[in-house]
C-alpha cells in the first residue's frame, strides 16, 4: 500500500520530516528517490530535527556515510557516487542498516536490491519551484506499520496535504 501527499515549501517539506521522527524505531529505514533538488536532504533534516539532532544536517553526497546523534542515532547515506554493489560491503552498509539507528538513504533506489525486507521508499516528484509531491510505499510488516503511522502524523501538519 501507499500514501501520498504534497508539500510547497521546505518549510513544510521539514516539517513533514519532522512527523516522521514521532514514529521511526531502531533499525527503521527510509529510501528516498527523486531527481536532484527534489527534496530528499530537505526531508531528512526535518527527521533530524524531530529526532533532537543539534548539528547541521547536509547531504552526504562526498562522504557517502553521516552519523547524527539524536534521541535515535540518524544514520544518512548517500548512494549516488557508488557505481557498484559490492561498493556497499566498503561503507558496511548492512551493518549499518542494523545498527539499532534510522537510516535515510537518498538515491536509495540505486540498489533497491539491498535494503531489507522492512523499509519504507519515499519517491519524491518536483512539482514547482518548491511543490514537491511524495509516494511513500510500505514494504514487509514494519515498513507497511511505518508508511501507515507516518500518513497519520503528515495528517496534522500544516503545509502537508496527505491523499491516498
Amino acid at each position: 500500500m501507499h500514501f501520498e501527499f504534497r508539500t510547497y515549501s521546505d518549510v513544510a517539506t521539514q516539517a513533514a520530516g519532522c512527523a516522521l521522527a514521532g514514529v521511526v524505531a531502531p533499525d527503521d529505514v527510509v529510501l528516498l528517490t527523486g531527481d536532484l533538488g527534489a527534496g530528499k536532504t530537505a526531508l531528512t533534516k526535518g527527521l533530524a530535527t524531530g529526532l533532537g539532532v543539534a548539528e547541521p544536517v547536509t547531504s552526504p553526497t562526498f562522504n557517502i556515510l553521516l552519523v547524527h546523534k539524536g534521541s535515535l542515532e540518524l544514520n544518512h547515506i548517500d548512494l549516488y557516487r557508488l557505481e557498484h554493489p559490492d561498493q556497499l560491503e566498503d561503507i558496511d552498509y548492512r551493518g549499518t542498516l542494523e545498527s539499532g539507528g534510522v537510516t535515510v538513504v537518498e538515491w536509495g533506489d540505486r540498489f533497491v536490491e539491498a535494503a531489507p525486507a522492512d523499509h519504507i521508499l519515499v519517491s519524491i516528484a518536483i512539482e514547482g519551484d518548491a511543490d514537491r509531491a511524495f509516494r511513500v510505499e510500505g514494504h514487509g510488516p514494519r515498513g507497511e506499520r511505518l508508511r501507515a503511522d507516518w500518513a497519520r502524523a503528515c495528517e496534522t501538519e500544516p503545509g502537508v496535504e496527505v491523499s491516498g
